[in-house]
Order: structure tokens, then C-alpha cells, then sequence
């Protein structure tokens, strides 16, 4: 190295980045005026230009379908799907980046685990930072950023996993997930933070994590708005094989067969 190079690294949370979307299915817009748009980010599709790519991601794609400039206000992880506002004006832009810096958004999620949280309803308030052992995780970490998520368990599988409401109240990056898993319950598909990809023939391509409701007040007016996106296919899809999949053996029987 000399004085004035520079080295980027483009890292990817799950390997070889895929080939960028090119469009927007009109029916994932799920509002738009002259200030704002929601839509229902798909799985895959990063919410804003990575160091690996500045195509493909959602802005651009909703830009596209919206004909005229729009602007991220906040994020989703790249697996993540569901609801994403996006501004329309940079007055608006600075209004809900202001909004969602404080916290004043609500915001509903819903996430399959590989094990049902104990306890099964609650509030973690955990801190969290960058993992000082696994560059570009997050962890609970003494002194890090406060953060706090509301959790309750909607409903268990016979294979002991579970479907659970998440609730942040803050938005750090990673924060569900690092926060069911450190109530030993990772969400499926989550093999950064501990969750199984495959658990008997069943497959988790993604992080199981959809971003299910958002309520904000609109920049311009006031008024309160809630978008809801619904729950994708491949979430649904996890949900049947979830529950036609066999029950967990009881802890005696598994310690007779071992």
C-alpha cells in the first residue's frame, strides 16, 4: 500500500450477491402521494445501493414505477421483506428520517424461530454493537447502543419452532434478530445469528422476517397512516411445512435413544 490507495471490500450477508431486480410489480406499491410511498419490499432486494451494487435496490425500482425521485428514510436487511416507506421530497425525506431517528414510528414484524422465546411474551432491552470477534455481526454488548423489543409468541409448531410478533421500539441494525436469538430463539434461515438453513426436508433460503405493519404520521400533515404488507409466499409456504411437520421428541425419549 502507499499514501492514497484504497481498499474496498464489498461484503454480502449471504454470499454471492444475486442478479439485481429490474423492476416493481405495481401491486407492491402500497400508497403513494406527493410526499410519500409505501411498498412491500421483496425478499432479496436491498433497500438502499450497497458497496456491492447501485442497481437493483429498492429506491431505483420504485423510482421506476413511481416516475420521479424518491429517497430511503429507513431500512430493511436485504432478506427481510415486507413494508418500507420511501420519501418523495427531500422536505419529506428530512421529516421521516427525523422520525424515524427518534423512534416514532411503530412497527410490527413477524418472524419464524427455530424455538419458541422463554418466555413466551416480554420486552428485551438489550444493548447492542458491532461483534468485536465477527466483523459485520452484531451482538449484546455492555455500553453499546440501547436498544428494546417487544416480543409475544403467537403461535408454537410440533417441531418446538414458533411464529412471534416483534415490536422494536428502537432501530438498530439486526436488532430482532440478535434479540430472539439471545432468547434462544434465532429465526429460521438466520445462519449469522444461529439459525438453521434446513431443519429436517424443510429449507430456509432467507431470514424468516417480514416486516408485517408500520404506522407513521405523514411529514406534511400530521395525519396518522398505517401501511400493512401481506405475508409473502415463501413465509406462508414455511408456516404449512412448519405445521405439518412431526412434533419434537420429549426430552425422555431422546435420552433413551442416545
Amino acid at each position: 500500500m502507499r499514501p492514497g490507495q484504497r481498499v474496498e471490500v464489498h461484503l454480502e450477508e449471504g454470499g454471492r450477491a444475486p442478479a439485481p431486480a429490474t423492476s416493481l410489480d405495481r401491486a407492491r406499491l402500497l400508497y403513494a402521494d406527493e410526499q410519500l410511498a409505501a411498498v412491500d419490499k421483496p425478499a432479496g432486494v436491498p433497500a438502499q445501493p450497497t458497496l456491492a451494487s447501485d442497481r437493483g435496490h429498492l429506491p431505483e425500482l420504485a423510482a421506476r414505477l413511481l416516475g420521479g425521485e424518491v429517497l430511503p428514510v429507513h431500512r430493511l436487511d436485504r432478506e427481510t421483506s415486507g413494508v418500507v416507506v420511501l420519501a418523495r421530497t427531500r422536505a419529506a425525506a428530512a421529516a421521516l428520517s427525523a422520525a424515524f431517528r427518534e423512534g416514532t414510528p411503530r412497527k410490527t414484524y413477524l418472524a419464524l424461530t427455530a424455538r419458541a422465546p422463554a418466555p413466551p411474551e416480554g420486552l428485551v432491552e438489550l444493548p447492542l454493537g458491532p461483534d468485536p470477534r465477527r466483523p459485520g455481526r452484531r451482538t449484546v454488548l455492555p455500553g453499546g447502543e440501547p436498544a428494546a423489543t417487544g416480543y409475544r409468541t403467537l403461535r408454537s409448531f410440533p417441531g418446538g419452532e414458533a411464529l412471534v410478533e416483534a415490536r422494536p421500539e428502537t432501530g438498530r441494525t439486526h436488532q430482532i434478530r440478535v434479540h430472539l436469538a439471545a432468547l434462544g430463539a434465532p429465526l429460521l434461515g438466520d445462519a449469522r445469528y444461529g439459525g438453521p438453513r434446513r431443519k429436517l426436508e424443510l429449507s430456509f433460503p432467507r431470514v424468516m422476517l417480514h416486516a408485517l405493519r408500520l404506522e407513521i404520521l405523514h411529514p406534511a400533515t400530521g395525519a396518522p397512516l398505517a401501511f400493512e404488507a401481506p405475508i409473502p409466499e415463501d413465509f406462508a409456504a414455511a408456516e404449512r411445512a412448519l405445521l405439518a411437520s412431526p412434533a419434537a421428541p420429549a426430552a425422555g425419549a431422546a435420552a433413551e435413544r442416545s
